[in-house]
């Protein structure tokens, strides 16, 4: 029998093809943890821990997330059966508090290696197996430029690349973000749904303006308005607007998603692999969505290749997606770690259907971009075509 012989991490900062303006942050670049298992038999697996703008998004970030790996998970991994992934990941949650994103991106690889040992697909191992073979993607704009954003929105329209938009907002004034937001609406038409992210950005006296007002703009749908711990302004909200709340940070875990859907603080649950914990915490959120009547939308924490693959991989397991997914993560840094880049088209993206992740990676990219290599900020490794 085969056991866990080594876990690497190393931190991966990868350039953005363009300024991502966020509420609480503006990223140039997105840094992300790969995580690589390695049996005895030399079957490794791969995944990927990634969160948004350093601590500024949540109480997690790469340089915490590589050291909850190697210094508290990596000791319970080693000689243990990779093939034990529930127990494995039982004992590290024991031993381990939160830290979602670094226990999501050893589940990842785990899965991953156990895939590849049994010729499967990650889906196959879990929720039953994959009910679809693409998914609907949105595309985020994200300049704040009203201009720039039409001119994104049209070429990626054109490109038949997308076909969602779902803009970031709540930096500025409530009626100064609508403004934009409305312009973008009247300039798509019914060619694109256009919804908007306020990354828990406004009050909930700002919210209940703001979706009065988007909804009357036509948009059909708002992501986490205000605090994700203010579930009873959830509820007030949600109740007052026909627009559709989408909860995304108030989610972190079954535990949130159980205490949100029993107060009916949203309409609509935003799933991520790393916010929820892994692939089989966020199984268990998207299951209390169904159950409670709660639309789902595959999320993203703006993972690059590794991580985006496996969000598919658990995205085309789910017996419903009615609002589509946001796995763009990997078309928004320059150049991404994988040998073969995830395919996009007809305003989809392909689930891999290759043993595990379905990936492989690209060495000399990981090389390069790794953040412990010294290098000259004029460098650049060639783009591979």
């Amino acid at each position: 029998m085969s056991g866990i012989e080594s876990v690497d991490t190393l931190i991966i900062d990868l350039p953005t093809i363009r300024p991502h303006v966020l509420a609480m942050a503006t990223m140039h670049h997105q840094s992300i943890v790969l995580v690589r298992i390695r049996d005895t038999d030399g079957v490794e697996g791969v995944g990927e821990g990634t969160t948004i703008g350093g601590f500024s998004y949540c109480e997690e970030s790469p340089e915490s997330t590589k050291l909850a790996i190697d210094d508290y998970m990596a000791a319970t991994l080693i000689g243990r059966d990779p093939a034990q992934v529930g127990a494995i990941m039982a004992d590290i949650a024991r031993q381990v508090v939160g830290n979602h994103m670094a226990k999501c991106a050893v589940e990842t690889a785990l899965l991953d290696l156990l895939g590849k040992r049994l010729g499967l697909p990650v889906s196959e191992l879990i929720g039953g197996g994959r009910r679809r073979d693409r998914l609907p993607v949105a595309w985020t704009l994200a300049s704040g430029d009203t201009t720039k954003d039409i001119e994104e929105a049209e070429r990626v329209l054109a490109e038949r690349r997308h076909n969602i938009f779902k803009l970031k907002i709540g930096k500025r004034e409530v009626r100064e973000d609508v403004a934009h937001v409305a312009a973008i609406k009247r300039a798509l038409g019914d060619r694109a749904s256009v919804r908007v992210d306020v990354n828990q950005g406004w009050s909930e006296a700002k919210a209940h303006l703001g979706m009065r007002l988007l909804q009357e703009a036509d948009i059909d749908l708002v992501e986490q308005p205000i605090r994700g711990k203010n579930l009873a302004g959830m509820t007030r909200l949600s109740a007052a607007h026909g627009i559709p709340l989408m909860a995304d940070e108030a989610l972190r875990g079954p535990g949130d998603a159980f205490a949100v859907a029993s107060t009916a603080g949203a309409r609509v649950f935003a799933l991520k692999i790393a916010q929820a914990g892994g692939l089989h915490a966020a199984h268990a959120v998207a299951t209390i969505a169904t159950a409670a009547g709660i639309g789902l939308y595959g999320g993203t924490m703006l993972e690059a290749g590794v991580g985006t693959a496996a969000s598919a991989q658990l995205f085309s397991v789910l017996p419903d997606l009615e609002w589509g997914t946001e796995l763009f993560g990997s078309l928004l840094v320059k150049e991404d770690i994988l040998a073969e880049p995830l395919r996009y088209a007809d305003f989809h993206l392909e689930v891999p259907t290759g043993p595990g992740l379905g990936i492989a990676l690209d060495e000399d990219r990981i090389e390069f971009y790794r953040r412990d290599r010294p290098r000259s900020p004029a460098q650049s490794i060639p783009a591979k075509v």
